[in-house]
């Protein structure tokens, strides 16, 4: 073997090395993103619509625990907007753009053609953003959070809305001995009579990202946790 081929066959400098790894990775998500076949625009598609659901609940379960992790609500909406971009990227957008590239018939088409893709990817972000900052009630959910003991306790906390005030009150208060309603740092209620109903104010429910939400923890006689629920106000009935 030469000396040349020697030469060429080395990796270089490990900056050299990083530049060709990174080189040949976006060069071949690049190839993966503009693939155009049937089978694998449905893949992407359904990749990408999985993705986004998971990125959305999952980032509502998390919210449940943290409230005051606010970045999470940039994760729900990334995966909720994700839901409909996926698809509508990959069975549309990129098709056209490809269309376009071949024919570059027209004005349109040309800017088509060499910004189809970022403009998509943009106008996504800006969504992202958005939402992210105001989030809609439709993308959030609640959950019913477990404690560490207890688990045959569990009732049902039914809350309703009412000219500024928020009234719950648990079906069952069996092995229950007390309710602490928080919001953020704060306490708003404390219950230790049954049946464990209570109001809150909705002014006194602290905010994140402009979302009204509180916690409603059931404890047993020793102040260990039974349950916990999670309520956002905006989605309680009127």
């Amino acid at each position: 073997m030469s000396t040349d081929q020697q030469e060429s066959s080395e990796p270089g400098s490990p900056l050299t090395w990083m530049r060709d790894v990174l080189t040949g990775a976006w060069r071949d998500l690049k190839s993966v993103y503009y693939a155009n076949t049937t089978i694998w625009r449905l893949l992407k598609s359904a990749t990408l619509l999985f993705f986004g659901f998971f990125l959305w609940t999952g980032a509502n379960l998390l919210l449940s625990y943290r409230a005051d992790w606010g970045f999470l609500y940039y994760v729900m909406a990334y995966g909720f907007v994700l839901l409909l971009w996926g698809p509508l990227t990959h069975l549309v957008v990129v098709p056209l753009v490809i269309r376009m590239r071949r024919s570059s018939a027209g004005t349109v088409g040309r800017y088509i053609a060499r910004h189809g893709s970022v403009t998509n990817l943009s106008v996504f972000l800006v969504i992202v953003l958005i939402l992210g900052t105001f989030p809609l009630g439709v993308m959030t959910f609640e959950f019913q959070l477990t404690g560490g003991a207890g688990n045959d306790v569990n009732p049902q906390l039914q809350c309703t809305k009412s000219e500024g005030t928020v009234h719950c009150h648990l079906s069952d208060a069996s092995g229950i001995d007390r309710v602490v309603v928080t919001s953020g740092d704060q306490e708003l209620a404390t219950v230790s009579e049954p049946p464990f109903d209570f109001n809150i104010d909705v002014d006194d429910v602290g905010e994140v990202r402009g979302d009204k939400q509180f916690l409603v923890v059931l404890q047993d006689e020793n102040g260990d946790t039974l349950r916990r629920y999670s309520r956002r106000v905006e989605l309680i009935p009127g």
